[in-house]
């Protein structure tokens, strides 16, 4: 009886309960792939699946029927066709493209020395910084876009100012808005108010990789004779390129499909392929070309996300 329980007393409590390595790791593996399969692929399936079927007298018929014993199988390909017949399709893409490079462009210029300024702050100051970033995100997105719409409107103090030193005029010599005075419903202030609304996105990021970039790095540069500016060039900004990549993945992702603030800061001559799909979605009834329209838009966004990850893949390469 003692060696019995000398023997129970030895063993480790809960060694019964382990579960094999093997299956720990396939759980750890299979969550977020069975996170991906609910809310990406299945979704996506169903999006393609209406994008080749053909529109009903209410929603769309099924691509699979079984009649008389027969089964078949009716895809329609014309909606992909048409879009690319289609020049108002082609220029809403190539528009949603470059509205969202250019606030991709600003959230980068504004935000990088914000962030390398967060980052070099004293370690006290870091968190009320960082949460004056973040103090946006506690207001509705809504009131937000509809607080620039006043602000930009005549009589708004935004708009006054502009008007007041001439800064309408350089706007109208570069094209941004068309005539001295009106800011509203202009490609400046669809851009103004995407680059307000995703500015943090692009810090957050960048403040993360400047904040555990090491130090020593830029002594040893000035050591070897670099100035400041060089040292910036050469060593911090080669350093902070993961914050760089992934803050404009950020920024330019959710930039391409924006339909809110296109909507109620934009103009005719701004129009975005969200704006065409909810039109074709909500006012032609067409579900299909709707759907054909999302899944290119879908497509457009798996680029940058494919060569993001084979940065990644790239920069774990070479640090092994």
């Amino acid at each position: 009886m003692k060696l019995q329980s000398r023997a129970a007393a030895s063993v480790p409590p809960g060694a019964g309960l382990r579960l094999p390595r093997s299956s720990g790791r396939s759980a750890v593996i299979g969550v977020p792939y069975l996170w991906l399969l609910l809310f990406f692929l299945l979704p996506f399936a169903l999006v393609m699946k209406i994008a080749v079927s053909q529109m009903g007298a209410v929603h769309p018929e099924d691509i699979v029927t079984w009649q008389d014993g027969v089964l078949t199988l009716a895809l329609k390909l014309g909606n992909f066709s048409a879009i690319a017949g289609d020049p108002l399709y082609l220029q809403s893409y190539l528009r949603s493209i470059e509205y969202a490079a250019a606030t991709t462009a600003l959230c980068l210029f504004i935000g990088y020395p914000f962030a390398y300024f967060m980052a070099r702050a004293r370690p006290s100051v870091q968190p009320a910084l960082l949460m004056l970033v973040m103090l946006p995100f506690w207001t509705s997105f809504l009131l937000r876009a509809y607080a620039w719409k006043g602000l930009l409107s005549p009589n708004g103090w935004v708009h006054d100012l502009m008007v007041s030193t001439g800064l309408d005029n350089v706007l109208v010599a570069l094209g941004l808005v068309p005539a001295a005075g009106q800011l509203m419903n202009t490609p400046f202030s669809l851009v103004l108010g995407m680059t307000y609304t995703y500015l943090p996105f692009m810090v957050l990021p960048l403040y993360s990789t400047l904040a555990k970039m090491d130090l020593r790095l830029l002594e040893a540069a000035q050591d070897l004779g670099a100035t400041p500016w060089v040292a910036f060039w050469t060593v911090t900004v080669p350093l902070s390129k993961a914050g760089i990549i992934a803050g404009s993945m950020l920024v330019f992702i959710p930039c391409i499909g924006e339909y809110v603030i296109p909507e109620l800061l934009g103009g005719p001559e701004t129009l975005m392929i969200g704006r065409v799909i909810w039109d074709e979605l909500f006012a032609n009834n067409d579900w299909p070309m709707a759907s054909a329209l999302a899944v290119l838009m879908i497509l457009l966004i798996i680029v940058p996300l494919a060569l993001f990850q084979k940065y990644q893949a790239e920069a774990r390469e070479s640090r092994r």
